[in-house]
């Protein structure tokens, strides 16, 4: 994000045809965008890059983030569950890629927003991120029945960019605490019939430690959206973060963003929370024995950077006797993570089954004995 004093730029989520005008979109694992009617292909003029900029997070906070580059985009927010994404502006009506509500183009805007940096072009079509949907449906133990033809539907998987933050950091540790030794000792303990018994019980030898430990993180990847579950969004990673290209219009053809919100500051406060789990960790391991006990940490963080990008996945959201359930395939790898419904008549039904089996068992081997 470097800055600048610049009026916003539009971005343009539709791009034409040279052929025959018609609108192009992107193809996935390409960097081209084809025409839906003549099939015409269309190349992405890539821009240099001398690789990838990560801003000095310190220095960029202190400037309020308000000199950064924005743009302007049509966006609409769902009354329903608040989410807040781009929409094709030619179309009239829609549903929430989040929550399925229906909407109506006269609730969209024009919005101005932080222009991305980085992005991850789209890997998968929605033909393979349909295929990799229908096998985890079909894996579901006591799903609905409609259930099993949901992935089926070509409307039901939205091609939808997320916004994140990644974060670099390298952080300096001291602590104090104990360091516990097992060991084994037999003990004789007298039973309720008076009788003598032997047991073996583990004692602990605590012993008071301090030490240093130093860590390095990179890439740590901070969610900007709070529409969609976090354990979901990171049960998708890990992330081909190495291969961002430079932010691009025409990789977003045909596709939507959410616009991020979760600011710097916040996501900066959450990824500080994530390193700390893994210091906790490198201190226990530090600490060594058998059992550890954690007093203090004294941690320093040096030279934070940042980086906002656009990732991309296939969404779809669905309704089951009124509860939404999410499902978000990474549209890098093909992994497919979400929440599912049960269908009671299926457990009920294989509750029964298990029932008249015991029985059926148990006069079996009755009738042998």
């Amino acid at each position: 994000m470097s800055d600048s004093s610049q009026e916003p730029i539009s971005i343009k989520n539709e791009m034409a045809c040279k052929s025959c005008g018609a609108l192009l979109s992107y193809k996935p694992g390409t960097i081209k965008l084809v025409c839906q009617y003549c099939h015409a292909e269309n190349e992405i003029v890539q821009s240099a890059q001398a690789g990838i900029v990560e801003h000095n997070l310190e220095d960029f906070l202190a400037k309020q983030v308000e000199g950064t580059t924005k743009v302007t985009v049509t966006t609409i927010k769902c009354e329903s569950c608040g989410a807040t994404s781009t929409v094709n502006p030619s179309i009239t009506a829609d549903k929430c890629p989040f929550c399925a509500t229906p909407f109506v183009l006269r609730n969209g805007s024009s919005s101005t927003i932080y222009k991305p940096e980085y992005l991850l072009p789209f890997g998968i079509d929605d033909q393979k991120a349909k295929g990799n949907f229908r096998n985890w449906l079909k894996a579901l133990w006591f799903a609905p029945a409609e259930l099993a033809n949901y992935a089926d539907r070509a409307d039901r998987l939205n091609g939808m960019y997320l916004p994140f933050w990644t974060f670099d950091c390298e952080t300096e540790s001291n602590y104090q605490g104990e360091r516990g030794i097992d060991s084994t000792r037999t003990v004789t303990r007298t039973n309720s019939n008076g009788q003598s018994e032997q047991h073996s019980e583990i004692i602990t030898n605590w012993n008071y430690v301090s030490g240093h430990v130093s860590n390095s993180f990179d890439d740590l990847l901070i969610e900007a959206t709070t529409s969609l579950p976090k354990n979901i969004l990171r049960a998708l990673e890990p992330w081909d973060l190495k291969n961002v290209v430079a932010y691009n219009d025409q990789y977003l053809s045909g596709f939507r963003t959410e616009t991020f919100q979760v600011d710097l500051r916040t996501a900066y406060v959450e990824a500080k929370s994530r390193m700390d789990s893994h210091i906790t960790a490198s201190v226990q391991q530090d600490i060594g024995g058998n059992r550890q006990r954690i007093q203090s940490v004294d941690t320093t963080y040096r030279n934070p950077k940042f980086k906002y990008v656009l990732l991309p996945v296939w969404i779809s959201a669905y309704r089951f006797q009124n509860k939404l359930y999410q499902f978000i395939i990474n549209a890098r790898t093909g992994e497919v993570q979400g929440q599912r419904p049960y269908s009671a008549g299926k457990i009920a039904l294989a509750v029964i089954g298990g029932i008249i089996l015991a029985m059926v068992l148990y006069w079996v081997i009755g009738r042998n004995s």
